[in-house]
């Protein structure tokens, strides 16, 4: 009888597979593949947005293929100032906000795995509650905190303490970066705290125990158990991290709209279109396209690797 169960079971399983999976892989077919195939093509022609321009008449297109500029977007792309240094810019970011990202959600989830169901259940809500507000919202409250509260009550000479270097975070270059950094560290931690969470939760307590009785260090408990066993956590956390920095633009936009060198990789494709006249919307794409294979390797690398150290341990 069982065995019939379960046969009939398969049976209603292969029958509505389709039904249900079409509607996806359509919607997905075109509001993903299709206009990142056309952008793809797009990003070797001249295209205003509304209208394809032909390079060599210097007159609008009278079809798409008159428009196709080879690799002229690519090259006017890597060789934009702006271009490189928001590259750059979006580089130190992501180092330094993946590494403060992880350092801060797996202390959290270190501290929280050690407290009682209770205290846990509520820490975890409040740590978590961060990341339920939008990035805009979020920029615009901490440009208020970095401008009024740190600049001209706590770190200002009439202050609580004098510091100079916390006062104008928004206003530096540098100082921006760091600012960024404390923002999305705050608002992320709690999300991968999470991560880490679910992962110290499966490892076997008997391995600690056995640790315990060798009396061996936290430190080195640490280091030979719960960072081997941790690896998937790694892997997860890790990309979605480096993915998020990289793809950073709401926060950007509310805390410094890109002022004093401040832009980042997603503003600047969105700012090539309105700092060109013409608007160049084949140049934008080609930046936007080599943004999308700089993500993709350097994501897919980290899993790879990652993925590397889950099976050593």
């Amino acid at each position: 009888m069982k065995k019939i169960n379960k046969l009939s079971n398969k049976s209603i399983y292969a029958r509505w597979f389709w039904p249900f999976v079409i509607p996806a892989l359509v919607f997905f077919t075109v509001v993903i593949i299709l206009p990142f195939i056309v952008g793809v093509f797009n990003s070797f022609t001249v295209w205003r947005g509304s209208y394809y321009f032909n390079p060599v008449t210097r007159t609008r297109a009278g079809s798409v293929f008159e428009a196709v500029n080879g690799l002229n977007n690519y090259r006017n792309a890597l060789k934009d100032p702006m271009f490189v240094q928001a590259l750059w810019y979006t580089v130190r970011y992501t180092l330094i906000a993946v590494v403060s990202i992880n350092a801060v959600s797996l202390t959290l989830a270190l501290l929280i795995n050690k407290m009682t169901q209770t205290l846990a259940g509520l820490f975890r809500t409040v740590f978590f509650l961060p990341n339920m507000l939008g990035g805009l919202a979020l920029g615009y409250i901490f440009q208020f905190i970095f401008q009024v509260v740190f600049t001209d009550m706590i770190f200002s000479p009439e202050g609580i303490l004098h510091i100079e270097a916390l006062r104008y975070m928004t206003q530096h270059s540098v100082k921006a970066l760091f600012a960024l950094v404390i923002l999305t560290t705050w608002q992320s931690s709690g999300y991968m705290m999470l991560i880490y969470i679910a992962g110290l939760n499966t490892i076997p307590k008997d391995y600690y125990e056995a640790a315990s009785i060798d009396g061996s260090s936290w430190w080195h408990t640490f280091r030979t158990i719960t960072v081997p066993m941790l690896m998937p956590s790694f892997t997860v956390v890790l990309f979605t991290t480096l993915s998020s920095s990289f793809k950073l633009l709401d926060q950007n936009v509310a805390l410094t709209d890109g002022n004093f060198n401040t832009r980042m990789l997603a503003y600047q494709i969105l700012r090539t279109i309105r700092d060109s006249n013409p608007a160049d919307y084949g140049k934008a794409q080609a930046q936007a396209v080599i943004f999308f294979v700089l993500v993709a390797v350097i994501t897919l690398t980290q899993v790879y690797l990652t993925k590397k150290k889950e099976i050593e341990a």
